[in-house]
């Protein structure tokens, strides 16, 4: 029988299909076809092949959609490779939604790059479509209106999501790659191991955070400052931070992305705040922990120094929203900007996913922000897509995330700032003066 869901209806089977697919061999892109290739079985699985799997009445899939290198091989392939899917007769069988894609289908005006990677990016998003994937171009799938609840097993791919899926709401998911989350998605299968499992979920490494001065806690920046060197703590253990008390679903989903960027932290677990960690015995299984490690106001200094490739000079433009911008913090930014306007000199951009830009909308309150000179980029993200019209000077940020990908995949210097040193500067047109961190 196949499982529906109101959200997405998608045609398909609930089980294996035997799919008729082919890929091009193309000599200069050999060695990614070979991968392809190697994936293809991967779509005529069977329930014999591995000892147990997810069951698919349980499973959502959030897939990649973006292509990660448009102008080289990796860009080329991932066409090919989805349209032998289309071509095939593959439809995914359980819901879908994707992930970012390379342009912003919305606002064409914005995108700032040769028109044949916009064609190239345009193909592709429109091909996961054909697939029977919901089109919501988020990589904060977690903040639609029907989320994965406390124990439901999904395969996701994006690794902010993957970490907030875990960690916030307590789905269970394993981090899934390009071509191996859109498989799942047509099988409507996932094998049940690793963080799918309660054993594979248990905490390894204890993060002290309890010498922390309360003002350092409560800044803007330390969140997302405590993700990057967890990231880099952890590689892809599972932590366990002690001492924060209390904390909202964007600081949480701030320092997830953080951790995910310098690592490969999938799940983290905050003592008393997040679902699985009511008891610290109970969260590492009874085990004492493999590490313990004490932050101190020195490493969060390090990490800020880190995050910044400059920290003076010409400021290009303000980006935030990396992860997706929420509601709530869509009204945070208002109140900041209280009115006033962007300099025309220095774009504030913030990136935010289709279904919150409309949910914003309804409020009134895209209309303010873009009266004010704010430039709302939704389907994609300005870290890894050509959208800012000059990047001769620095950019501020308050994402890790942001920063800490940026400065490689569109080639810009980065000052790492909290949200409010942010604004301010987007309304001077200058970076204004500030204490780093």
């Amino acid at each position: 029988m196949t499982p529906r869901n109101d959200r997405f209806p998608f045609p398909g089977a609930a089980g294996a299909k035997l799919l008729k697919i082919t890929f091009p061999s193309v000599s200069r892109y050999s060695t990614s076809v070979q991968v392809a290739q190697a994936l293809g079985p991967c779509l005529v699985l069977r329930p014999e092949i591995t000892k147990q799997w997810v069951d698919p009445v349980d499973l959502e899939v959030h897939a990649e959609a973006i292509d990660q290198d448009q102008a080289g091989d990796v860009g080329a392939v991932s066409i090919d490779f989805v349209k032998a899917l289309v071509d095939g007769g593959a439809r995914v069988s359980v819901p879908t939604t994707l992930n970012v894609g390379s342009i912003d289908l919305r606002h064409p005006q914005y995108w700032n790059g040769p028109q044949d990677l916009a064609t190239h990016a345009r193909i592709l998003m429109d091909l996961y479509e054909r697939l029977g994937c919901a089109p919501t171009w988020t990589c904060a799938p977690y903040l639609l209106a029907n989320r994965p609840k406390l124990g439901q097993h999904i395969a996701w791919g994006e690794s902010n999501a993957i970490v907030f899926a875990n960690s916030v709401l307590g789905a269970r998911t394993q981090r899934y790659g390009d071509f191996v989350d859109i498989a799942a998605a047509i099988v409507g299968r996932a094998p049940f191991a690793g963080l799918h499992t309660d054993e594979g979920r248990r905490g390894r490494l204890l993060v002290d955070v309890t010498a922390l001065p309360a003002p350092v806690m409560a800044r803007d920046a330390f969140f997302p400052l405590l993700g990057h060197l967890v990231g880099q703590w952890c590689g892809s253990r599972v932590p366990v931070v002690r001492g924060i008390t209390t904390a909202t679903e964007d600081q949480l989903k701030a320092f997830g992305a953080a951790t995910a960027s310098t690592g490969a932290v999938a799940l983290f677990h905050v003592l008393g705040v997040t679902p699985e960690a009511l008891d610290a015995d109970e969260v590492f299984g009874g085990r004492a922990p493999e590490q313990t490690i004490t932050v101190t106001t020195a490493d969060l200094h390090r990490a800020w120094t880190e995050l910044s490739t400059r920290r003076s000079g010409k400021l290009a433009a303000v980006c935030i929203g990396t992860p997706h911008f929420s509601i709530a913090e869509f009204g945070h930014l208002a109140t900041l900007l209280n009115r006033r306007r962007v300099h025309e000199r220095t774009p504030l951009y913030v990136n935010a996913g289709r279904w919150v830009y409309d949910e914003v909308a309804k409020r009134g309150l895209i209309e303010i922000l873009e009266s004010a000179g704010v430039r709302i980029v939704t389907d994609t993200c300005t870290y890894n897509t050509p959208i800012l019209p000059q990047t001769d000077g620095l950019v501020l940020t308050n994402s890790a995330k942001w920063a800490w990908y940026a400065p490689h995949n569109i080639g810009v210097d980065v000052l790492f700032a909290d949200l409010e040193v942010c604004v301010e500067s987007a309304i001077a047109g200058r970076v204004i003066d500030h204490d780093g961190f």
